[in-house]
């Protein structure tokens, strides 16, 4: 049996992450563990957003943590509403 691992380019990753977010974008759930669930749901009362505004913050966070989408440049000089 011949076993290779096969590469995928940056370029390709980023491809298939995008296609991957934009289907978990349209699907009405994605199912979870109950303790992650539990922790969203808790997280998302406490910030006062949607679990699907958490979920999208987090794997955004995610992907420019680990380099997999561009870290987004923040204007300092606007003001905000008091949440970072």
């Amino acid at each position: 049996m011949n076993c290779q691992a096969t590469h995928v380019s940056r370029a390709d990753l980023q491809i298939i992450l995008r296609r991957a977010a934009l289907m978990l974008r349209n699907v009405a759930g994605v199912p979870l563990e109950p303790a992650t669930e539990d922790a969203l749901n808790a997280i998302a009362a406490e910030m006062e957003i949607g679990r699907a505004d958490l979920i999208q913050i987090v794997l955004r966070e995610w992907l420019e943590t680990n380099a997999y989408l561009p870290v987004r440049e923040i204007d300092e000089e606007n003001e905000t509403d008091g949440s970072a």
